[in-house]
């Protein structure tokens, strides 16, 4: 059998342990941090107030553009309305056209709103406007209709 030998400290003992701070390297002093905190918020400042010009003039000519369109758009969007009202009437002459008595506009000759003039426009709601689509069609524009 082998004999054990117990592991023992080298001779003259071991190293003493550091315990002592040491502190990091510094590369910058605080007066360089600071200045250099000046410049670069200085040029930043000066890149955003360019940046801002080009915005803000962007910004004023979007804003003209969309005032001198939007009487075009609401017109062309007012006379589609018109001629799909139009569109709706003709189909209702035609599919009651076999009906004793219908009269467009009318319910078999009696007007529907007794107490408006004669030449009052009533809009139409939204399912006598698409009344006559399929449902699909209706169920699309209903949704579009929803977010807007």
């Amino acid at each position: 059998m082998a004999t054990r030998t117990q592991d023992m400290p080298p001779k003259g003992g071991y190293s003493p342990i550091p315990f002592k701070r040491i502190p990091a390297k510094t590369y910058f002093k605080g007066a360089t941090l600071i200045g250099a905190y000046f410049g670069l918020s200085f040029s930043a400042f000066y890149l955003y107030a360019l940046n801002y010009y080009d915005v803000e003039r962007d910004e004023v000519e979007n804003r003209s553009a969309r005032n001198a369109m939007m009487p075009l758009l609401r017109a062309e969007r007012d006379r589609e309305y018109l001629k799909q009202l139009r569109r709706n009437r003709d189909e209702e002459a035609d599919l009651m056209s076999k009906v004793k008595g219908w009269e467009v506009g009318t319910w078999y000759g009696e007007p529907v709103f007794k107490t408006l003039p004669e030449d009052t426009f009533v809009d139409p709601t939204f399912k006598e406007y698409y009344g006559h689509t399929t449902f699909k069609a209706t169920a699309q524009r209903a949704h579009v209709k929803l977010w807007n």
